[in-house]
């Protein structure tokens, strides 16, 4: 190699590091009647993001004959250059399952979707601690107050086969946690 070369790629070599520095760094006012400085001022922020607008769901003297459904509009913001996130679904039945108990009979088992979009009754089902990667958010500030009221949907339900074995007049409950993530 010869040394004309070595040259070249070094001199490419400290201009790049150079490209890749911050603006100039704080100038320093002279002495005199006036004196002026100036600095650079940078600032960045983490991916985040934030899910609101849940409701509790009760479906009180469901209809064993047919499936119980509550879809409900829900708000999902995320600060990523592309609104980004993913979303990770738990229940609190054994090893997580989305099921509801009354402590002694059977758990209940019931299923959880999620659409990107506000204003849906389906979805993408979500398995229990999978994340569904890929989805976008409309919502434009954090919690909706502004800009689109809603952002995704969430849908949970119950199937006609497991309403009906249930115990009539017994109260099943469970937790369902959503976890969103930044993409």
């Amino acid at each position: 190699m010869s040394q004309a070369y070595r040259s070249a790629i070094t001199a490419a070599a400290i201009a790049m590091s150079l490209l890749a520095r911050p603006a100039a760094a704080a100038t320093q006012g002279s002495f005199g009647a006036t004196s002026t400085g100036s600095i650079s001022i940078n600032a960045s922020v983490p991916g985040r993001v934030r899910i609101s607008g849940l409701s509790d769901v009760t479906f009180s003297n469901a209809d064993p004959s047919m499936a119980a459904v509550d879809a409900q509009s829900v708000c999902v913001w995320s600060n990523t250059s592309t609104r980004g996130y993913s979303i990770t679904a738990t229940g609190s039945g054994t090893g997580n399952a989305f099921t509801l108990t009354d402590g002694s009979s059977p758990e209940v088992p019931y299923t959880v979707e999620w659409a990107e979009n506000s204003g849906q009754t389906s979805g993408i089902a979500l398995a229990v601690g999978s994340a569904l990667t890929g989805q976008t958010s409309t919502a434009t500030n954090s919690d909706c107050t502004a800009g689109p009221a809603a952002s995704a949907s969430l849908v949970v339900s119950i199937g006609s086969p497991t309403l009906q074995n249930m115990t009539a007049g017994v109260t099943y409950a469970g937790t369902l946690t959503l976890v969103v993530a930044p993409e």
